[in-house]
C-alpha cells in the first residue's frame, strides 16, 4: 500500500515548534504509514495550489497572521475532500480569523500550569481512540471554546468541568481531527499521544 502524502507544518511564536514539530515527525515516521514533506514557517506554502499533492496536513503552529489567499488555500483544500489534523496551539493560531476558527472547531482560552493531568476516553466507534483507557499525560491542558457539534473523543476536568482534549468534525467533504496535546517536545513523545496522532492522520486522510 502506499503512503499517505502528508504536509507537516511547523511554526509561529511561544512554543517551541521546532522541538514539537520534530517529534511530530518522529511519530508519523515510525508508523511507517506516511510520505512526509515539512515546511517550517512559511505560511504561503497554504496558497492554492500548494497543497494539492498532499492527502492530509498536521499542523502546528501559534498565534501569527494569515492573508485571504493563505486561508482560502487552506480552507479550500481540506473542504475538497482532504485532512487536516491541528495539534495544541493549532487552536491558537490566527486569533482574527472566524473562518479557520470555524474549520478547526474551537479556538483557545485558557490553561492552568503545566501538570500531569487525566485523560477520559469517550465511548464512540472512533478508529482514534479504540481500545484505548484513560490514560494520564504531563502536558499543558488546553481549555477551548468550541462548537457543540464536534465530535469529542477525550476529554479531561478543568475546574470541576469538562473540557476536550481531542475533537472530529467535518469540513465541507474533508475530515478534522484537533488534538490538544502537545505543548512541547516531551509531551509529544507520550505513547498515547503518538498513537492518537497517527491514528487520527490516517484517519483525517480517508475521504468520508
Amino acid at each position: 500500500m502506499s503512503k499517505i502524502k502528508t504536509l507537516l507544518f511547523a511554526g509561529g511564536e511561544i512554543h517551541d515548534w521546532r522541538a514539537c514539530g520534530d517529534g511530530i515527525q518522529a511519530a508519523l515516521e515510525e508508523s511507517g504509514l506516511f510520505d512526509i514533506t515539512r515546511v517550517n514557517e512559511d505560511l504561503d506554502a497554504l496558497i492554492a495550489p500548494n497543497l494539492d499533492p498532499y492527502e492530509v496536513i498536521v499542523f502546528y503552529y501559534t498565534i501569527g497572521e494569515i492573508t485571504d489567499a493563505q486561508k482560502n488555500g487552506l480552507l479550500g483544500y481540506v473542504a475538497s475532500g482532504k485532512g487536516y489534523v491541528g495539534v495544541h496551539s493549532a487552536a491558537d493560531s490566527f486569533r482574527g480569523c472566524p473562518e479557520y476558527v470555524s474549520m478547526v472547531g474551537g479556538c483557545f482560552v485558557t490553561h492552568p500550569h503545566y501538570r500531569q493531568y487525566h485523560v477520559s476516553i469517550v465511548p464512540s466507534d472512533s478508529p482514534i481512540t479504540e481500545g484505548l483507557d484513560e490514560f494520564f499525560v504531563t502536558d499543558e491542558q488546553y481549555v477551548t471554546n468550541y462548537d457543540p457539534r464536534v465530535n469529542v473523543l477525550a476529554t479531561a476536568l478543568y475546574q470541576g468541568r469538562t473540557t476536550p482534549v481531542a475533537w472530529t468534525k467535518p469540513w465541507g467533504d474533508g475530515r478534522v481531527l484537533y488534538l490538544a496535546l502537545g505543548h512541547d517536545g516531551p509531551a509529544c513523545q507520550h505513547e498515547k499521544f503518538k498513537l492518537m496522532l497517527t491514528r487520527g492522520t490516517v484517519w483525517a486522510a480517508t475521504r468520508a
